[in-house]
């Protein structure tokens, strides 16, 4: 039997962020505000992973997400899995996936969009999931999510 070893401590409760692209790690962590929490966190970056070939993983302790920030996610970084541990067991898990619509989470590339111009939140709707296309709801532009700037 082949010897196991644990990369990254157990938490007790909170959320563990996993199979997050290696390169977009930090990303995530960064779009969390996790260094502004003053509970445990631990960001693993470049393990070894059977989908991605690397990956990172993050673990928040007493820390669980709402969807508003888990929509963040899914700009950045989609299927990711969130695991909600409580008592050191996984009670929930969750595949971020990118939802239909975004609101106030990234900026329209297009100058004139009554967006950039008055104080209003921005809304899109995701037009094409599989290829990442998005489309300003006041002006129509598209544009691809990985190019998009967040609020």
């Amino acid at each position: 039997m082949a010897k196991k070893e644990m990369l990254v401590a157990a938490i007790e409760n909170g959320t563990v962020i996993d199979h997050i692209p290696a390169e977009k790690t930090y990303q995530v962590a960064n779009l969390l505000h996790l260094q502004d929490l003053r509970t445990p966190v631990t960001i693993g970056y470049n393990y070894r992973s059977k989908k991605l070939v690397t990956k990172g993983i993050i673990k928040v302790s007493n820390k669980f997400f709402n969807d508003e920030e888990i929509n963040r996610l899914s700009v950045v970084a989609p299927n990711i899995i969130l695991s909600i541990i409580k008592d050191y067991e996984v009670v929930e898990k969750k595949k971020v996936e990118t939802p239909d619509e975004l609101r106030g989470i990234v900026k329209c590339n297009n100058p004139k969009c009554i967006t950039n111009n008055e104080p209003m939140q921005t809304v899109f709707n995701v037009v094409d999931k599989e290829h990442g296309i998005l489309k300003c709801r006041y002006c129509d532009k598209e544009q691809q999510i990985e190019n998009v700037e967040l609020l």
